[in-house]
């Protein structure tokens, strides 16, 4: 079927802003894009996102912000983010997003290293995070707020959002050009974007992406996967990151109401109240819901466990059948039916009642965890991308393969590499490369075009890709055999006493995890099964029967894996690990090369040296 039918356009936009423009224009809807403030949803219609994003647009351009010209973002989720967003892009300006989770040294070097004009900043909360770093950089012209209560009375540089748009209604009058006139300046083979990698190791790169890259994308995915302009979505994931942003530019092309989250912990309220239909999230986020629930199930006690735990046991044999193309027997299929009217439509009530599918990438998602859901009628489609290639691949609703990221979108090539099981990947949405990094370029992406993810993993036998680890992250016992830390991390977070795992032994003799227990679940279990339980967290860390009742768990999930991957003891900590404290990445990921260097002495204890 032909794309301009697909997505209701008769000729194809080539630009992401004409893209959603036209859209936005073309479904007009009342809930275009919503957003909650003082417990009360606000709606702009079609026609007011265009207005405002012209109004932006034009005060910016009276401002001065010109072709090529880096626009700097940080901000949570919010109209105002992805209105910026387009307004720039309508520029032939260039989006420069930054997480507000990022280091003040980070948010310096970005805005140093991209050479920001300006920059917008939602407001207070967020400028006290990053005021040190702003201050610093001299070449900011403008400092732009959302919140109009945040400008600052003593720096020439701020103004709010209002002020920008303020110019804007007059930009026309006084320049004598137009809106559409600026729009139609903007081509395929503008640079769109520079989003800075947050790394696991070294500094940023900051990947270059053009329109090209994203409006393919937009083609792509809006061919592969069944999206409705009646359909709703909840955007919970940060936009500063390219996998929220690259849907976001989906939905808005095929006119869908995309409603915002600004915070985790506003998701349980807004799922309930928005009743999305299709949605976006990452492991963590099933995890968490998932322990929940088992959590709630467990407590409830007498004939009420005993039918959560029937109900649990029968999804999980209905949807192994089903995902091993297996015959399923009307007894089986039966208890299916029973179990999904009495215990998992509780579960399809938790998120909003009205879900098609979610769709699912950023870490590996364990089968159990899968299997739970789609037994549920939640189902969940692993993807797969990155910030170097937009979303490459996913499973579709007709072709799902539990623990796969799915088959490639129309029009891009992926392969294993024969020589080390490296995913390559070739198409359109390949970025141009790292802003000034030639050398780094030339690395990614070799002479044939394709780009070396870093990612290990196989092609099966129908066509989906499996991942297995990070080339990087793969280590050697001292016994010579490989381990690949992401598959056994999987595992060990199915145990509800597992917050996060970090699974080590790189040159020792066995394979351990550093263990971040759930400390309310565990608690729960240590006085029910009569273990001591009092006690600061350090004391509970040392606690022998308590690391003995975790680890436990670690054996056990990992019993049916090779007998040197199966993680054998166990160290456990007190507190998460963090961003703060360089363990962690913006966008959640382990700095491996850290927690060795952090924790030798007790990986030594746990692995033997």
């Amino acid at each position: 079927m032909p794309a301009e039918n697909l997505i209701g356009f008769d000729t194809i936009p080539q630009t992401i802003p004409h893209f959603c423009i036209e859209s936005f224009r073309k479904n007009n809807k009342r809930d275009a894009l919503a957003y909650k403030r003082s417990d009360v949803w606000n709606y702009l219609t079609g026609t007011e996102v265009i207005e405002r994003i012209k109004r932006i647009a034009t005060g910016l351009a009276s401002l001065g912000v010109k072709a090529g010209d880096r626009v700097a973002i940080i901000s949570e989720n919010r109209p105002e983010w992805s209105l910026t967003d387009l307004a720039i892009l309508s520029l032939r300006a260039v989006n420069v997003p930054i997480y507000t989770t990022q280091a003040v040294e980070q948010i310096r070097y970005i805005l140093e290293d991209s050479g920001a004009k300006m920059l917008f900043v939602s407001g207070k909360k967020l400028l006290k995070h990053a005021e040190a770093a702003i201050q610093s950089v001299e070449r900011i012209e403008k400092l732009i707020f959302f919140d109009a209560d945040a400008t600052l009375e003593n720096d020439s540089r701020s103004l709010s959002l209002a002020d920008v748009e303020a110019r804007g209604d007059s930009y026309e009058r006084d320049s004598g050009q137009t809106f559409d006139e600026l729009l139609s300046q903007v081509k395929s083979d503008d640079l769109a974007t520079i989003i800075y990698t947050s790394g696991t190791t070294g500094e940023p790169k900051g990947v270059m992406l053009d329109h090209e890259n994203f409006v393919s994308n937009v083609i792509a995915i809006s061919k592969g996967l069944p999206i409705r302009t009646t359909d709703r979505s909840l955007a919970v994931l940060p936009l500063s990151h390219i996998f929220e942003r690259s849907v976001f530019y989906v939905l808005c092309s095929n006119g869908v109401s995309i409603h915002y989250c600004a915070a985790f912990d506003q998701l349980a309220s807004h799922l309930q109240e928005v009743k999305p239909t299709i949605m976006t999230a990452v492991p963590r986020l099933f995890e968490q819901v998932y322990h929940k629930i088992v959590k709630k199930g467990k407590a409830a006690g007498g004939y009420k466990t005993r039918l959560f735990d029937w109900a649990l046991k029968v999804g999980q044999d209905y949807w192994a059948a089903k995902d091993m193309h297996e015959s399923v027997s009307p007894v089986l299929a039966a208890k299916q039916a029973v179990a999904s009217r009495l215990v998992f439509s509780k579960w399809r009530d938790g998120v909003g009642g009205s879900l098609r599918f979610f769709v699912s990438g950023g870490a590996p998602l364990s089968k159990k965890l899968s299997y739970a859901f789609w037994a549920a009628g939640i189902p969940i489609l692993q993807g797969y991308g990155m910030t170097e290639g937009c979303i490459t691949c996913a499973n579709r609703p007709d072709d799902n393969k539990v623990g796969s990221i799915g088959t490639p979108f129309e029009g891009i090539e992926m392969k294993v590499a024969e020589s080390d099981g490296e995913i390559l990947i070739r198409g359109k949405n390949i970025m141009r490369g790292y802003y000034n990094k030639p050398e780094e370029t030339a690395l990614a992406i070799d002479a044939d075009g394709y780009y070396h993810t870093g990612d290990v993993g196989y092609k099966d036998a129908d066509g989906h890709f499996f991942i297995t680890d990070r080339l990087k992250d793969l280590f050697k016992l001292s016994n010579g055999k490989y381990v690949a830390p992401l598959q056994v991390e999987s595992l060990l977070k199915q145990s509800p006493l597992v917050s996060q795992p970090v699974v080590v032994g790189s040159g020792r003799k066995q394979v351990g995890a550093l263990i971040v227990p759930d400390w309310e679940a565990l608690k729960e279990v240590l006085k029910d099964e009569g273990i001591d339980a009092s006690g600061t967290r350090e004391e509970l860390c040392e606690n022998p029967h308590v690391i003995k009742r975790v680890q436990r768990d670690a054996v056990e999930l990992t019993r049916e894996l090779n007998d040197y991957e199966r993680v054998k003891r166990v160290y456990l900590l007190p507190r998460e690990f963090s961003i703060d404290k360089g363990e962690m990445t913006p966008t959640l990921k382990i700095k491996r090369s850290v927690i060795d260097e952090k924790y030798e002495e007790a990986i030594d204890e746990i692995c033997g040296s």
